[in-house]
Order: C-alpha cells, then structure tokens, then sequence
C-alpha cells in the first residue's frame, strides 16, 4: 500500500515542480511587456531559472544522500514555495533575476529525490513504469501551467503567487505521508563486506561518482543531458513566443495548442515507460530522442494551423528522455550515491543549458524561432548517438522488501 502513496504523491509533487518551471515560459510575454525589457533580457530570467536547477540538483541529491530523502524533499519544496510567491512584489528584473535563481535551487533537486524515492519503493520489475509514470506528471504539470496562464495573463504577478502558494499542498504530503526510505536507512547502518568501515555520504558521494567505474558513466549521462536539455530547453523557453509571433495565433489558442502538447506528453512518458521495462532502458531512451529529433525540425517548418496541432502532441510524445532517465540512472548508482550521482548528471544538463534561452532567442534575432527547432532536433539526434556509448544495462537493485547487504556490485542486467 505504501508504494501506491509514494507513487501518486510524488506524481503530485513532481506536477508542481513542472508548474513552477513551466509558468515562465507562458509569462514571458507579459512580463517583457509589462517590466519592458527586451527578448534578451527577458532570456535571463530563464537563464537564471536553469542555472539554480543545475546547482541544486547535485547539492540537494549530496544532502539526499547524506541526511535523506525525505528531509532533501522538504528542503526543496519549501524553497521553490517561499520564492515563487514572492515574485509577487519584485520590483526590477534584478531582483526577479535572484530570485528566479535561488527557487531554481529547490526545483532543480526534486527530481533526483523523487527518482531515488521511487526506485526505492517499488519491485524491480515495475520500476521503470512506476517512475516514468511519476515524471510524467511534468507535461501535466505543463498542461496546468498553460490553464493557469490562460486564465490569468496578463496578470503574471498574481499568476506566481497563486501557484506558489499551491505548492503548500505536495509540502503537505511530504509531512505526513512520506518516511525515509527504508533501503536508504538499511544502506547507512549495513557495512559493505570486506570494509572497516565506510565514509561520510555528504564527504564521498560527489568523489564517488567521479571515480572508476563510474566516472565514464558520469561523464557521457551529463553529455547526453547537457545536449538533450539544451534543445528542451532552447525550444519550450520561446515556444509559446514562436506560436503567437511566428504563427500568428492569438494567446487562447496557444494555450490550446500547448495543452494538447503537454497531452501528448504525458501519453508518451507512459508508453516509454512500458518499452524501458519491456526492451531497456538504453534502447527506450535512444528512440525517445531519436523520434524528438526527427519530428521537432518539422514542427519548425510546418505553417499550416491545423499542421501545428497534429505535430506538436506527435513530437512532444516522444520527449521523454528526462522521465527515461529517472529509472536509467537511478539503476547505475548504489543507493549510497544513487540521488547524487542521478541528480549530477540530470542537473548539469540543465546547467549547461542554461544559457540556451539566451542562445535561441538570439538565434531568432538573426534567423527565426523556427530555426531554433531545427537545431534542437540535430541536438536530440547527438544526444541519441552519444547514449549509444552508454552502458546498455543497469545495476540490479534489490526490491524494496529484501534486506539490503551490498550494493557495491558489478553492473548486470535490469
């Protein structure tokens, strides 16, 4: 019964995260009219959005890891709560800029928690499904996001405040639904055979994953995220501008069009699911970004309205590769470092894609936003092709309700 709570609260957590990152996007518009900065100016926002998401995410899975997910979890819903609200009264782009960043601190840490939370909760058998389920609780949260900004917009202020004080409800659920995880509690108290003893989670977890036989690992999982983010984020940061200015449609109808998107989302994060549990998670994850590739250039090209509403749930069904890494990861890692080393890689794509709002709208300054979405499909194809030198299976973990004794094994099949 646990593992079902465990399941449907961090779908709604997770939805919340993905509210409160997805919001931005849909206020840009208002908010560089209202604040009236330029395209550039208004990129810094998301910039600095993404820059605290790629610091959070190894600081709050470092702080999982050593002091436990649950307690990372309310650290980082608590942030993300406090500093969305107060956008209500900032008073400059400045202040908006800080602020965007410290909240991304806490965003950028859910999912490494949440994908440690559930890998350890659930029969190894379903734990592709049950996490990819979870994460795609992001379009959904996207879908909300398009409602909310449809209903409120222009009033972008009044917007932040009633989404950040709705995120008191997964705080909730936290507090009194969630318990440590019991693999974890079970990995710190057990020492590994053949050791003395074993060092401080906070001190090595970091070390640990830049080290054999995970460094390579490490080192290509950040690649493949860096240039899957990038793209993800390049695109979805100016895509709802793209519709309205490069398209002609009018603001109602954009919130259409993404909910149908985000729609077509959530249906492929649950498809792929099934294909990671079913074929692998190497192989489900490689399509993913093979279909984005191939399918988000034509979105770009596409004109025709009608077009536009076919294309965008097909292309966003197969942009999945942020759900697919949850189990993915999470299956390479020891529970040791599971959250650092999953949150690491996750969170310096997101950090090295900072930058890429910037990058796309200045791609549109001397192109167009269209051309954007043909180079974030060529940079999906790369990241598929980089996944191929990846390991091809993952760590057998142990189920939830088998005692942990070592999980300092070599890599078999999952």
């Amino acid at each position: 019964m646990y593992k079902w709570i465990i399941l449907v609260g961090s779908f709604i957590i997770y939805m919340f995260d993905a509210l409160e990152i997805l919001l931005l996007s849909m206020a840009l518009p208002a908010i560089s009219s209202d604040l009236d900065i330029t395209a550039t100016q208004a990129g810094l926002l998301a910039t600095a959005t993404l820059l605290g998401m790629g610091v959070g995410g190894p600081v709050m899975g470092s702080l999982a890891d050593s002091r436990g997910r649950r307690f990372a979890l309310l650290v980082c819903v608590s942030i993300f709560i406090i500093f969305t609200s107060i956008i209500f009264v900032v008073p400059n782009l400045t202040v908006f800029i800080i602020v965007r960043f410290i909240s991304g601190l806490g965003l950028g840490g859910v999912w490494s928690v949440i994908s440690a939370f559930v890998t350890e909760n659930w029969p190894k058998e379903r734990r592709s499904v049950a996490l990819t389920f979870v994460l795609s609780s992001y379009p959904i949260g996207g879908l909300v996001a398009a409602q909310l900004s449809s209903f409120m917009l222009p009033n972008w202020r009044e917007m932040f405040l009633v989404a950040g004080l709705g995120a008191i409800l997964p705080l909730l659920i936290v507090i009194f639904s969630f318990r440590e995880s019991q693999m974890w509690l079970e990995e710190r108290n057990l020492p590994l055979p053949g050791e003395a003893g074993r060092p401080e989670k906070s001190e090595s977890a970091l070390r640990e994953i830049m080290a054999q036989p995970y460094l390579r690992t490490t080192v290509l999982a950040s690649v493949v995220a860096s240039l899957a983010f990038i793209a993800f984020y390049g695109s979805s940061t100016w895509l709802p501008s793209y519709l309205e200015t490069e398209r002609g449609l009018d603001a109602q109808t954009v919130g259409t069009f993404m909910t149908w998107l985000n729609l077509g989302m959530f249906i492929g994060y649950n498809v792929f699911g099934y294909i990671a549990d079913k074929f692998g998670k190497r192989f489900a994850l490689i399509c993913a970004m093979v279909g984005a590739g191939v399918l988000m250039p034509l979105y770009g090209v596409v004109t025709n309205e009608t077009g536009l509403l076919l294309l965008g749930p097909a292309y966003a069904f197969f942009m999945t590769f942020a759900g697919l890494f949850g189990p993915y990861l999470a299956g390479i890692y020891p529970t040791r470092v599971r959250a650092t080393g999953s949150g690491f890689c996750f969170n310096v794509g997101r950090g090295v894609s900072a930058f890429a709002p910037l990058l796309f709208g200045a791609l549109a300054g001397v192109a167009s936003l269209a051309a954007g979405l043909v180079v974030a499909g060529v940079l999906f194809l790369a990241g598929a092709a980089v996944t191929l030198f990846l390991p091809k299976d993952t760590r057998a973990l142990p189920d939830p309700a088998v005692p942990v004794t070592s999980d300092r094994t070599s890599p078999t099949t999952a």
